[in-house]
């Protein structure tokens, strides 16, 4: 349900007849947006997939060029990199913190190695600082996709502020909102202009019909926006919000034999984005089957990613043929995450974890 403010920017958006890609409440979502996490410019887009391919386009990487990323992903990040024409390249992610192993990263970097697309997984960033050291090192760009950690901080910075762009997704299960819509955001001021042209069709400013580069119909409208607006003002709730709701989660099930509740790493401040579990490997069923017990119980849960080297399309093509990610692979089989939605009361809580022991006990 929409509260008091958002009704009435989207009030404000639809009476000024201003409900496309133009109107107030699209550039001050994108300043208030891009301050909150710490960079000085935000460009608004239709979806967080959008703010991916666009982030990609804008590197303007060579034909051929590697991109490393997390295996244990959605598949928005491996296409954004196939459709610019780079190469995926995959590494496994930790057991703990379901992010991309660092040292993976390191040892995949070759003289063909451009950038490196690290993914902040359902609210907790990934390991920052060496991975911005590599990236130093070898001259490498990097992307963040921040699609499932709005708010979260890495050693007091915030998601999407460390690399040369932060991509964010606002679909309608996201901490901020906007029902379907998304956002890169970035300190390069050229990169910025960039990005506003490219989501436009790519047109020029001293002749708008006259095209140098193909771009792309990826506006977010004036009223998705207002909505955006309003949320990011309460955005600290909403953190605040999550967090409680894992702190709740992980008093009830930590103590459950069987049973791997998320971690928050020193110096990282997760939003929690989704709860995740994991099953042990002695518990005698596998993710799917817990899912359909905590169903018959009345609790949907929804399962983890399935890893990028594992997806039939990407295997059709001739892609990852081969390789194995022993971590990912386990955390697909075995995990899942319960009930995270804000509106999530300490009953609904307790119920969701009364079906959990169970189910295991």
């Amino acid at each position: 349900m929409l509260d008091q403010k958002t009704l009435a920017y989207v009030g404000e958006a639809v009476s000024n007849g201003w409900i496309a890609s133009e109107g107030r409440f699209i550039k001050e979502f994108e300043r208030a947006w891009a301050n909150y996490c710490g960079v000085p410019y935000g460009v608004a887009v239709c979806s967080g997939t959008a703010a991916l391919e666009l982030a990609m386009q804008a590197l303007d990487l060579p034909a051929g060029s590697e991109v490393i990323l997390p295996s244990f992903t959605i598949i928005s990040s491996v296409a954004a990199v196939l459709r610019v024409g780079c190469k995926p390249v995959l590494v496994d992610c930790e057991p703990d913190t379901w992010c991309l192993d660092v040292a993976e990263v390191a040892r995949k970097i070759t003289e063909h190695t451009r950038a490196i697309m690290p993914v902040h997984i359902y609210g907790h960033m990934a390991d920052m600082d060496p991975l911005m050291e590599l990236a130093r090192r070898f001259n490498l760009a990097v992307v963040e996709d921040a699609a499932e950690a709005h708010g979260g901080e890495y050693r007091g910075h915030r998601a999407g502020s460390f690399g040369n762009m932060g991509c964010f997704s606002f679909y309608a299960n996201k901490i901020v909102t906007t029902g379907e819509g998304g956002m890169v955001i970035t300190a390069n001021a050229d990169l910025a202009e960039n990005l506003r042209s490219l989501r436009n069709l790519a047109f020029r400013s001293s002749r708008r019909f006259l095209h140098t580069e193909l771009g792309h119909s990826f506006r977010m409208t004036n009223v998705q926006a207002a909505i955006g607006l309003a949320q990011v003002e309460r955005i600290d709730d909403h953190v605040a919000r999550k967090r409680k709701i894992a702190t709740r989660y992980t008093e009830r099930l930590q103590e459950i034999s069987g049973l791997r509740t998320p971690v928050e790493r020193a110096g990282v401040k997760s939003v929690y984005w989704m709860y995740g579990v994991v099953l042990d490997d002695n518990v005698p069923m596998d993710a799917a089957m817990f899912a359909s017990r905590l169903r018959e119980c009345g609790v949907e849960s929804r399962p983890f990613f399935l890893g990028m080297h594992e997806q039939p399309v990407f295997i059709d093509r001739g892609l990852f043929q081969g390789e194995r990610f022993p971590v990912t692979e386990r955390l697909a089989r075995r995990g899942l995450y319960l009930p995270s939605g804000l509106g999530l009361s300490e009953t609904d809580i307790d119920a969701v974890c009364t079906a959990v022991h169970r189910c295991l006990v």
